[in-house]
């Protein structure tokens, strides 16, 4: 069984290309979150996590979920998780989670995708971004193929991987993922579609104009999937490109 976490559709695609590989059921945590789900899966062959990479390690949301939802059968679980240049120590934290939740770790891949995350970063044009996309399904379908296997994915931490998935880890998130950022510059058409999006049920819209409520991960759903452009966060977004998967 696949679990995917998406916020612009990276991981999405990834677990959607693995899944036609292995022939495993895909379930998109999104949705289970966002409805409340507590989650209650059951599956003969091993669970597979895709999920994007934040501040090198699997975003706290999804590790919430994961220890709060019931996995049963199985007890082998992979990780897939894609970023924009790399996922540091993140495979450290993955092997920590599956003993949290009483799985076999068995094994990590990373796979660089475009980069989304627009708070910080600046994002590829659309024939640059196609190429990353190119150049990363040799990677998802080798780990799809290992998976299939039965076999363990290895892949070797960098040097101060396990320090940036740590220390930088956690300034990251007790400094710098907050929603008071966000906000509108252009008019907004009052779609409500970053409400939609939002997996958190972060954003509710009042007034027709949508308003953050303070618990947010910064997946970048609301700002990268507004059709009219209209949110930014705070400066660094202004005259930057979004970025939405495109198949």
């Amino acid at each position: 069984m696949i679990l995917y976490f998406s916020g612009t559709g990276n991981s999405r695609f990834a677990a959607e290309k693995i899944a036609e590989i292995t022939g495993d059921e895909l379930v998109c945590l999104n949705n289970c979150i966002k409805d409340g789900i507590a989650g209650d899966f059951v599956s003969g062959k091993p669970f597979v996590l895709v999920c994007p990479t934040y501040a090198w390690r699997v975003p706290p949301v999804v590790e919430s979920f994961l220890e709060n939802a019931r996995l049963e059968g199985s007890k082998d679980m992979y990780f897939i998780l894609t970023c924009g240049s790399g996922t540091a120590g993140a495979q450290s934290y993955a092997g920590k989670l599956c003993d949290r939740i009483g799985k076999n770790f068995k094994g990590f891949r990373t796979v660089v995708m475009p980069e989304n995350y627009i708070a910080m970063f600046p994002v590829p044009d659309p024939d640059k971004a196609a190429d990353i996309v190119k150049r990363s399904i040799p990677v998802i379908e080798d780990a799809a193929n290992t998976i299939a296997r039965g076999e363990e994915l290895n892949e070797k931490i960098p040097a101060l991987g396990t320090l940036m998935s740590s220390v930088v880890n956690r300034f990251f998130f007790a400094f710098l993922v907050k929603d008071r950022g966000f906000h509108l510059e252009k008019e907004c058409t009052s779609c409500g579609h970053c409400e939609k999006l939002c997996p958190l049920n972060n954003i509710k819209m009042v007034d027709g104009k949508p308003v953050w409520g303070g618990n947010c991960t910064h997946c970048m759903a609301c700002i990268c999937g507004c059709p009219a452009e209209c949110i930014e966060y705070k400066n660094a977004s202004r005259k930057r490109r979004r970025y939405w998967f495109e198949r």
